[in-house]
């Protein structure tokens, strides 16, 4: 199947800028890979130059094993949907997703079947007639995705393309785009800086930070086992602590005794090798709020300073016996009346959710590309 995508030392230099350093990425056929992180990051730029819009410094870009790094956009089996949509405003529906076909002189018949076909696909059908400021911004959104994939691209590049759209209709979009990506298999590559987009949607995310990839991996991988402190402090709330790794040689393999502050608490996720000075990071719904004084292991005293309820559940903040705040996720039982602020509680983090970070945060080499099952599905 056509649409693999390999990034070999791609580079990219603006100057005295070095807007993307040197990456690596191998992006399966059939696969919805998603290039997320903050402003300024390098995403976009990685991924104009995949587009063809931007000529890379040096590095190889390789489609189904081709370099195409010098190849013009209108040379590449890749299409490109913008935030803005980019719509011809003088143009119909039917028109606008036609363009494309009449420019390669399609037959007529042979473009009102596709361009039916793409309307249908994109449940836009009987609307080929309307113009595009008859539509709302998420049926825009449909006809460019529609105006993209009636090419039959190997690869749909999508810049923030839900970035203009409010939050119910970017919800309700998400499940469509992963819905659609599945049902046409060609490989999306899906430049966002919303993690929440990004998690929900792709078989596989690279976190990019300064021009780098600093992980890449599944959703619940990047999520749960970050790699380095950017990931870990970037993707979602994370409580990281100043910590100093006390190696135990006879658990080197499984375990390791950190302090954080005065207190002792064993880690076994991450670094557990690591010694001296490190970062240790838990998610908030990992970390269990008990009864002050409780005896039990991986404990530290604290008391809560307040709480927010956000619906399903109640962020409760903790300002531990060490000076750090922490933050515990509490789901929303119609119980939290029991962590009002300056109540004191011993605050519980499990073992395999104390994750050890090396202090540097160096970013480790990504790893190669697990090749899918079946092209498109979700890992």
């Amino acid at each position: 199947m056509p649409g693999d995508v390999q990034l070999r030392a791609l580079t990219k230099q603006y100057d005295e800028t070095l807007a993307v350093d040197a990456i690596d990425a191998s992006i399966n056929a059939g696969e919805f890979f998603s290039l997320l992180g903050p402003s300024g990051c390098g995403k976009t730029t990685t991924l104009r130059m995949i587009a063809g819009f931007v000529r890379p410094t040096s590095g190889e870009i390789l489609l189904d094993g081709v370099d195409v790094a010098q190849v013009p956009p209108h040379n590449r089996n890749v299409h490109t949907v913008f935030q803005n949509y980019a719509l011809f405003p003088h143009l119909n529906v039917f028109d606008n997703i036609a363009f494309g076909l009449r420019r390669q002189k399609v037959g007529k018949a042979e473009v009102r079947r596709r361009v039916e076909e793409s309307l249908e696909l994109v449940e836009l059908g009987g609307m080929g007639a309307r113009r595009p400021q008859q539509l709302s911004g998420g049926q825009q959104q449909r006809v460019a995705l529609a105006r993209a994939l009636v090419l039959r691209p190997a690869v749909l590049l999508l810049d923030e393309p839900l970035g203009a759209l409010d939050a119910k209709i970017r919800k309700q979009l998400r499940l469509e785009l992963k819905a659609l990506q599945e049902e046409v298999g060609i490989t999306f590559v899906f430049v966002t800086h919303d993690q929440e987009e990004a998690l929900s949607m792709s078989d596989r995310v690279a976190v990019m930070s300064k021009g780098r990839i600093e992980q890449i991996g599944t959703p619940a991988e990047v999520y749960e086992s970050p790699a380095t402190v950017f990931v870990a402090d970037f993707l979602g709330v994370s409580n990281l602590m100043d910590a100093e790794a006390i190696p135990e040689p006879e658990h080197a393999d499984d375990r390791c005794t950190v302090a954080v502050g005065d207190f002792r608490l064993r880690a076994a996720a991450g670094d557990v090798a690591a010694s001296g000075p490190v970062k240790v990071v838990a998610r908030p719904e990992r970390v269990e709020l008990l009864e002050h004084g409780a005896e039990r292991a991986n404990c530290l005293p604290g008391m809560v300073e307040r709480t927010v309820y956000v619906g399903a559940s109640v962020q409760v903040m903790v300002r531990l016996a060490t000076g750090a705040q922490l933050q515990a996720s509490i789901a929303n039982t119609g119980h939290a009346d029991g962590y009002q602020q300056g109540t004191p509680v011993c605050v519980h983090i499990p073992e395999d959710a104390l994750r050890i970070l090396g202090d540097s945060g160096a970013a480790p080499p990504p790893a190669p590309a697990p090749a899918p099952e079946i092209a498109g599905a979700s890992a």
